[in-house]
């Protein structure tokens, strides 16, 4: 399993064309779960855990992976699930968000499968808000579908570690800030709490934020907006996009807003969770003009906040 899990160079294909790999598991349910792999690091028999006094219910524990502490948390109570006692399957996904590395508990490993972002599906507004799901996808098995569950890993980890949203003190540039009133930036991302982290900390500087929930959503709202002989690259200051989304992903978003004359020269800010020396090699590949890391807000408005100074400068020449 590790030596499968390794295999970055197919992986970066894979992502640049629309493809992803899903890790699919069990939660000690029937229930079919994944994970994408690009964000797993390895996948390890789940090893002794040490308790942490006073720590989050849903954080099980700390394993030591080859000198490294790397807090446990149990996947299944932090979606809601009741929990179990741990049985022989149970295993360790260890992965990287945002910046951080965490180890997940689940249960028996399934297989890998490799799709397209076309075959995930949102998951419908009948489940409501209060889910833990980022999109649905569908295998076949023994001339039957089974239905896949991808978990939102962003909630998840909002839930134990609270995000901030507050803007440090000096970052802001007290000679432009009114100018940011009224700007708009059309964001792309399939996790409702990532929506909500980027709308909550530059809604705080009176920019509007248009949310998308993926990559495709994103594109046809701009090349509506272009048909209607709007001229789009003037009136959004830049696109947030995410790399993974159902659909469309984030880097055939820009792929797409590249080749298409009337958007080529929107501004486009990659925003994920990914392993940053990954998505500098995609950058520069399909033509974003800048990689920010989630979450960091003072990171995000220095740059939208120098966006929007190259906008300023470019209208007094």
């Amino acid at each position: 399993m590790v030596g499968v899990l390794a295999s970055v160079d197919q992986r970066t294909q894979l992502v640049g064309e629309n493809r992803l790999e899903l890790l699919l598991f069990y939660l000690h349910s029937r229930h079919l779960f994944a994970l994408n792999v690009f964000k797993i690091k390895e996948v390890v028999k789940l090893p002794h855990l040490s308790k942490i006094p006073h720590s989050h219910s849903k954080i099980t524990g700390v394993a030591n992976i080859r000198g490294e502490s790397i807090p446990v948390i149990d996947l299944r109570q932090a979606i809601s699930m009741s929990a179990v006692k741990y049985a022989e399957d149970c295993n360790l996904v260890i992965t990287e968000y945002n910046r951080s590395v965490q180890g997940f508990l689940i249960g028996k490993v399934d297989q890998i499968v490799n799709m397209t972002w076309s075959d995930i599906m949102p998951p419908p507004s009948s489940v409501g808000k209060n889910h833990y799901l980022t999109a649905l996808t569908k295998i076949k098995r023994d001339d039957q579908e089974h239905l896949v569950e991808i978990i939102d890993v962003e909630k998840v980890l909002a839930e134990i570690v609270e995000y901030e949203v507050d803007i440090s003190d000096g970052v802001l540039d007290q000679g432009i800030v009114n100018e940011f009133a009224g700007r708009k930036i059309l964001h792309a991302d399939d996790s409702p709490t990532a929506r909500k982290q980027v709308s909550d900390t530059l809604s705080q500087l009176g920019i509007e934020i248009i949310p998308a929930s993926n990559g495709l959503e994103a594109l046809n709202m701009l090349r509506d907006w272009a048909d209607e002989g709007r001229d789009v690259e003037k009136e959004l200051l830049m696109v947030i996009t995410d790399a993974e989304m159902p659909s469309m992903d984030g880097y055939r978003l820009t792929h797409e807003i590249r080749n298409d004359g009337r958007l080529k020269n929107l501004y486009v800010v990659l925003n994920t969770s990914l392993s940053g020396s990954f998505n500098e090699a995609m950058v520069e590949k399909v033509g974003c003009n800048a990689f920010l890391s989630k979450f960091q807000p003072d990171l995000l408005v220095n740059e939208v906040q120098n966006r929007l100074k190259e906008v300023l400068n470019n209208s007094t020449e």
